[in-house]
């Protein structure tokens, strides 16, 4: 495993203390292992959760900005724990409403001695944010018209972003963007080992 994380951090192009590698491996352990009685993710191979899950994680680091960040949705910690973990010096509110997943989150956060993370069980429009977030993340929603409706009061207005995890490139769901937002970018994401395309969705919030 050590070795296979090594060779796609190093095809990302992506360099991390060994510290890092060894809690990003700790997390892909105990999520194999809560997954066979939780089922936590359709994905059971380790390795494969290296591609599909740390990596496919991990490889938005570069392009977020700020401190505090909101992970919606976030499941297992997807993909806030591996975010977590390669900044330390950023802040996650990690979101589920299943009490299952929030257990699991918690478990996480003091097996691996994660300080920067505050797993919440909550729905996300219930959820109130104070203060409010430099960035909301999400890589479960089914559209960005979904999450700008349920995560509309996340974001600092202004200054805070959305980050939507896509597949293909999502046309049709940035033509009807409402008041207040608007596109900054469309990164496409190179994941090692990953098949199918990646994007990374940046909406700006105007005051």
């Amino acid at each position: 495993m050590q070795k296979k994380l090594d060779s796609l951090l190093s095809a990302a192009g992506i360099a991390l203390p060994d510290q890092q590698k060894s809690q990003l491996l700790a997390y892909v352990d105990m999520l194999d292992k809560w997954n066979k009685a939780y089922n936590l993710t359709s994905v059971r191979d380790p390795q494969q959760m290296l591609v599909r899950h740390i990596m496919d994680s991990i490889v938005v680091n570069s392009h977020l900005t700020g401190s505090r960040f909101i992970d919606v949705g976030t499941g297992p910690g997807l993909p806030g724990i591996p975010l977590a973990i390669v900044r330390p010096d950023a802040h996650f509110t990690l979101l589920d409403s299943l009490g299952k997943r929030v257990r699991f989150l918690r478990q996480v956060q003091h097996e691996l001695g994660l300080k920067n993370i505050e797993p919440v069980q909550s729905r996300v429009e219930e959820f109130i944010a104070d203060p409010t977030f430099d960035g909301v993340i999400s890589r479960a929603f089914a559209s960005l018209q979904d999450m700008l409706v349920w995560c509309h009061h996340l974001p600092t207005p202004g200054q805070g972003r959305f980050y939507a995890l896509k597949g293909v490139y999502p046309e049709n769901e940035l033509a009807p963007l409402p008041a207040g937002v608007s596109l900054e970018s469309v990164v496409r994401l190179q994941v090692p080992e990953l098949a199918g395309e990646r994007h990374l969705v940046v909406l700006s919030t105007i005051e």
